[in-house]
């Protein structure tokens, strides 16, 4: 769940603009995402512009209704499945997907057994040496106000590795990019794909 003025700040063109100018390099310099991207949690989809431009497949999940019916509105034509359940339950075929991102939607799964939960079915939804991308808030005062009746689990990235390690990915780095934000990349274990670290 998230409040109004953090789904309206979403949907803005300063949004748009921070995703263009610091998301968009970060992928292309450490991933091959493949031809076909998982992504979790697209809000109203400008994340899932950004992964079209670099994949020619891109499967969405949104667990609410309204902000699927927007990313669907908002990518039209373009190769992308939106499918709308939580991403956590849903039955995704093994071994199906060749890259899967999560940007800034971790903490709002509603406890850290959800977040475990979503990371066994990524791991076992990717190829082999398919990398896992994301992208996540650092818990502070800022961030909170932020999040005032949202569903706010903060993700430590301190602990982040272990928790991927014990799903079963590996190589994982985890890097602080800000003092509000943080990014990992993770990887099934196989030929390596995935990565160009």
């Amino acid at each position: 769940m998230m409040n109004k003025s953090h789904l309206a700040y979403l949907s803005s063109p300063e949004w748009a603009e921070a995703l263009r100018t610091d998301l968009l390099p970060w992928l292309q310099e450490v991933a091959e995402l493949g031809d076909h991207v998982l992504e979790i949690g697209p809000g109203y989809g400008l994340t899932t512009e950004l992964l079209v431009s670099l994949a020619p497949r891109v499967t969405a999940v949104e667990i609410d209704p309204r902000l699927a019916a927007e990313v669907r509105a908002r990518l039209g034509d373009a190769p992308v499945e939106v499918i709308e359940g939580d991403a956590g339950a849903l039955d995704l075929a093994p071994d199906r997907f060749s890259a899967a991102t999560c940007f800034s939607m971790l903490h709002h799964l509603e406890s850290p057994a959800a977040q475990d939960r979503l990371f066994a079915r990524l791991h076992g939804a990717l190829r082999p040496g398919a990398a896992l991308l994301g992208v996540e808030s650092i818990d502070g005062e800022m961030i909170r106000r932020g999040h005032v009746d949202d569903t706010y689990v903060p993700v430590d990235p301190a602990t982040l590795g272990q928790r991927l390690e014990a799903v079963g990915f590996t190589g994982t780095v985890v890097e602080t990019v800000s003092d509000y934000q943080f990014r990992f990349i993770a990887r099934k274990p196989g030929d390596g794909h995935g990565s160009k670290r």
